[in-house]
């Protein structure tokens, strides 16, 4: 599989003018091979024919532009070849009914990374105290730069490094990230899979999580950094479009984004991670996050969890752990009951699940992630008795993780054993 962790470089000023002056110079490529191949008629060959065509005119463009022989030869044919790439990408969500246009030339915002392919690029990670190293490029600007780099991790075991890509983030930081192809780990078979080693997560609104086994995740707390974009956007407003003031400013609203996006993406691969290495198989709902957003009840609070968003964390840990994550039908899963399947309707304020039929009564949100267990393990093929999501439910009492337990670094949390109980349905 493909794996691509992102680190922190910490260049200098000069490094980082060397960095922006290589973006903006790359930027202009890409705007004059776009133009350029807006002029060849699409009759004239395939859209990998045309975009190459334009690539091949590189070498004759470094005698009329001569920034071009300060960057390296691999840099600038990856610009031209991301016109292929987008308008691929374009095609792919007007095949899902998406309205889109066509491309358009950047602004200097617009375009913040260029990458080095197969060479031109070396990691030094011994160079530095721990956990810093080194990360060498050729033709930064025409000479060739080493860049200190922040190695909070190892990386995965790899043959060789296929990219490397420098992105500049609107709050003005740097990133790298590294293409590496690793082994995929083999997926335990179905057969062999045993019902104790699969769950069912419910994703709800007032907690990110309810699984099966009796865990329920709180959401996290971002009130005071909403507080804070708040202040900080009201005075982006307050100043001159583009003015220096404006730009400083710009940056702080920036980073305030970036620390909670931050916090969101660390929560999500932290709970991805924990599910797919202590499960065989992960059941999800399939939700229809579009058509969840476009009701009135809150649509800010299912926009800010974002399910969908965990869902493809959840399934690239799958990939990387060699752990199954199947979707199953959502529609259903609250009304449900568990243990006979009777669709008892209730309002959203109503937590609990009371079923009129066969009196089994539990939490909404474990109710409904039962139903999921159960969808799961009948859409993969786990042979299984048909009460043995009731029977783990009746088990054990469920275990309250906040969100702030879950981010903290070597958190015990999502382990601790539930406290058994004498529930019974």
């Amino acid at each position: 599989m493909i794996y691509s962790p992102r680190f922190r470089l910490l260049p200098t000023t000069e490094q980082r003018e060397a960095m922006d002056w290589t973006r903006d110079i790359v930027r202009q490529t890409y705007n004059h091979a776009l133009c350029e191949f807006n002029k060849i008629p699409n009759d004239a060959g395939t859209l990998r024919q045309r975009v190459w065509s334009i690539r091949d005119t590189l070498p004759t463009m470094k005698d009329w532009w001569p920034d071009l022989k300060q960057v390296y030869s691999t840099v600038l044919q990856k610009a031209v070849e991301r016109i292929r790439d987008n308008i691929e990408n374009l095609g792919k969500l007007k095949a899902k009914g998406y309205n889109v246009g066509s491309l358009n030339w950047k602004k200097p915002r617009e375009y913040r990374s260029f990458t080095y392919r197969q060479s031109g690029f070396e990691l030094d990670k011994k160079s530095g105290p721990n956990g810093r190293g080194l990360l060498i490029l050729t033709k930064l600007k025409g000479k060739t730069r080493e860049i200190p780099i922040r190695l909070h991790r190892d990386l995965p075991d790899h043959e060789q490094i296929k990219e490397v890509t420098l992105k500049k983030e609107p709050t003005g930081a740097w990133y790298v990230s590294f293409c590496i192809k690793t082994d995929t780990p083999e997926t335990p078979a179905v057969e062999d899979i045993h019902p104790d080693d699969t769950v069912g997560l419910d994703l709800g609104v007032l907690n990110f999580i309810h699984d099966s086994d009796g865990r329920s995740i709180g959401r996290l707390d971002l009130s005071a950094d909403r507080e804070r974009l708040e202040r900080e956007q009201r005075s982006l407003s307050r100043k001159e479009y583009e003015s220096h003031n404006w730009e400083k400013q710009r940056r702080r609203v920036a980073e305030v984004h970036a620390r909670m996006s931050n916090k969101k993406r660390d929560f999500k691969h932290k709970l991805a991670h924990f599910y797919t290495t202590e499960y065989d198989a992960v059941f999800v709902e399939d939700l229809s996050v579009k058509e969840m957003l476009e009701s009135p009840e809150n649509a800010r609070n299912k926009a800010e969890v974002g399910w969908r968003d965990f869902s493809t964390i959840l399934e690239h840990h799958g990939k990387k752990n060699g752990c199954h994550v199947e979707k199953v039908e959502a529609r259903g899963t609250t009304t449900e009951c568990a243990s006979c399947g009777v669709s008892t309707w209730k309002p959203i304020w109503r937590r609990e699940h009371s079923c009129p039929a066969c009196g089994f009564e539990l939490d909404r949100d474990w109710n409904a992630s039962l139903n999921v267990l159960s969808r799961g393990l009948n859409t993969l093929g786990v042979v299984h008795s048909e009460s043995t999501p009731v029977e783990t439910a009746t088990a054990v009492d469920s275990v309250s993780v906040s969100a702030s337990r879950v981010v903290e670094t070597g958190s015990p949390a999502l382990k601790e054993p539930p406290k058994a109980a004498s529930r019974t349905g």
